[in-house]
């Protein structure tokens, strides 16, 4: 049952999470902390900060985080499925019917949705902000923090103010109450060991292969293995790193690469989708249905191997005082991050005019003070956008 709760649950995130890497997570929030409550805020704060340290796409890690800590390994598959099976899908099919479907004639709606996830990631970091830094210092940290990525924004700097935010919260944050803990995953080290062992085993041993061998399916595993274990910064950041693998190599044309990348951004879904549709399009065999399948989870291994992996120390770690005290600056940090990115690149591509605006302000209306679900507001939104965008 708790597996079925998770996909379905999972699924409708992957069917309405618009907006990029930050929007999801606000999405995220909404769901599994506010109205699941499978989570606590806290709980799910450090997560995020946890998965903005590892290689990967943060918002898939997170959903499959959950997954793992609610129905173990299995619901962090079954999560990752979920999550990912509708950009997927879509992606898959554009590319096998390309020629048949005419984006540019839709790009009103597709601007509502991108416009609906301006209110959807500021209701959010509201919601966050009012838990995760409830005092001056707390709200310095997270200011200070988005002041520093909107004028220097990279992935390197990214970790880089965690790690002092976390270092003044170990020395500056003092409080009397006990910091709050709660439990995430409670899973084996030993499992996790092994996990962590596949990682690098998988990232040595494909390499090796590849010159060794000359099937396609082992180069696709590669070359798109590598891509989802070595990009730090989300979805976005995996971009070049793929077409320096399907490009040059002729698999897949650049005009086809763009024209998949322009769809990755319309649809709700991780980025990290657009791997299948890279698979589906290639000139090499295997493609269609089986490259896309291929390189699709290819992509997506290293994330689980990490997560499930990770999360057995991580939860150990977390109940050590020093941590913990850290995770208060951490998670003020994480504010901030979230902060940067509502301007750029949510806002920055989505806010154009006074209608866009207008629809902003509707949404978060909707959500912050009618307190109706995400989803029901970005279908909301698709309406009005048919009649204000015409």
């Amino acid at each position: 049952m708790k597996l079925f709760q998770v996909f379905i649950t999972a699924l409708k995130l992957g069917c309405t999470s618009f907006g990029g890497p930050i929007a999801h997570l606000s999405y995220f929030h909404d769901e599994y902390v506010t109205r699941k409550k499978w989570i606590s805020a806290h709980a799910y704060a450090d997560l995020v900060a946890l998965c903005q340290f590892l290689p990967g796409p943060a918002s898939s890690q997170v959903g499959m985080a959950i997954g793992l800590s609610r129905a173990g390994i299995l619901g962090a598959i079954v999560s990752w499925i979920g999550f990912t099976l509708p950009s997927a899908l879509i992606l898959i099919l554009f590319g096998l019917g390309l020629s048949a479907i005419d984006v540019t004639s839709n790009k009103n709606w597709l601007h509502g949705l991108k416009v609906v996830a301006v209110a959807v990631v500021a209701q959010a970091i509201l919601g966050m902000g009012k838990k995760l830094c409830p005092d001056k210092e707390r709200i310095t940290i997270a200011i200070i923090t988005s002041v520093i990525l909107l004028f220097f924004s990279s992935a390197l700097l990214q970790i880089s103010v965690l790690v002092v935010s976390g270092i003044f919260g170990v020395y500056f944050l003092k409080s009397t109450e006990e910091l709050p803990h709660d439990p995430i995953h409670k899973g084996k080290k030993s499992v996790g060991f092994l996990f962590l062992i596949l990682f690098f085993v998988f990232l040595i041993i494909l390499p090796l292969l590849r010159t060794i061998s000359n099937l396609m399916e082992i180069q696709y595993f590669d070359s798109f293995y590598r891509a989802g274990a070595l990009v730090f910064g989300g979805g976005h950041v995996v971009l070049p790193l793929l077409q320096a693998e399907v490009v040059p190599t002729g698999w897949v044309s650049n005009d086809l690469f763009m024209a998949g990348y322009g769809i990755s951004n319309a649809i709700p879904g991780p980025l990290f989708a657009f791997s299948s549709f890279l698979g589906a399009v290639s000139s090499a065999s295997p493609n269609g249905w089986v490259g896309a399948i291929l390189c699709l989870v290819a992509a997506f291994l290293p994330s689980f191997f990490l997560v499930v992996g990770v999360l057995p120390f991580w939860e150990q770690m977390r109940t050590n005082k020093l941590i913990r005290k850290a995770m208060l600056g951490i998670n003020a940090s994480v504010v901030g991050i979230l902060l940067a990115a509502l301007y750029i690149p949510v806002w920055t591509s989505a806010v154009f005019s006074a209608k866009d605006f207008a629809l902003v302000i509707l949404g978060f209306l909707l959500l912050e003070f009618w307190k109706l679900p995400s989803w029901l507001v970005v279908i909301a939104t698709v309406l009005v956008s048919f009649l204000i965008y015409t």
